[in-house]
């Protein structure tokens, strides 16, 4: 039976219940409306990063950059880059009917190493970074574990 791809399983099946395909169809353009809320967002992001980079070299002492002032920057550039991380997932959900774990994997982890860059470690206990340091061990290591198995995949065939 012929079938149009969709949302991870979320497909119109010709000659299915109509109520299905129906319920399909609205999640699939819900999803339309998030990846164009999430382009906004994407632009509004780079505009913040823009407006940063602008406000520390205009502020006194003018040109000069404090070690704050740079996490703040690397802050505001990898907020962005994870939400075009997030972008290429909503995107991927659309197009195929499987879920890209790798992708998902690696987008928790450029979230988390965002956090850990941003860290102050006057601010923070020991035991959050303890914490931290396990999530960014444990994402790592499946990261690792998935890529090579999709080695392993590509080897046999």
């Amino acid at each position: 039976m012929a079938k149009t791809k969709g949302y991870e399983g979320l497909s119109v099946v010709p000659g299915e219940d109509r109520l299905m395909n129906l319920l399909n169809k609205v999640i699939r353009t819900g999803v339309r409306v998030m990846a164009v809320l999430m382009v906004l967002v994407i632009l509004w992001g780079i505009g913040d990063v823009v407006w940063v980079i602008y406000r520390h070299i205009v502020e006194p002492p003018f040109m000069i950059l404090k070690i704050s002032d740079i996490l703040n920057t690397f802050g505001a550039f990898l907020a962005v880059l994870i939400a075009i991380e997030i972008f290429l997932n909503i995107t991927l959900y659309l197009r195929e009917d499987i879920i890209h774990v790798k992708l998902v994997v690696a987008t928790a982890l450029m979230a988390i190493a965002r956090k850990v860059i941003v860290f102050d470690f006057s601010e923070v206990s020991s035991e959050h970074v303890l914490a931290t340091g396990a999530v960014v061990l444990s994402l790592g290591v499946t990261y690792w574990l998935i890529s090579r198995g999709e080695r392993k995949d590509i080897k046999q065939e």
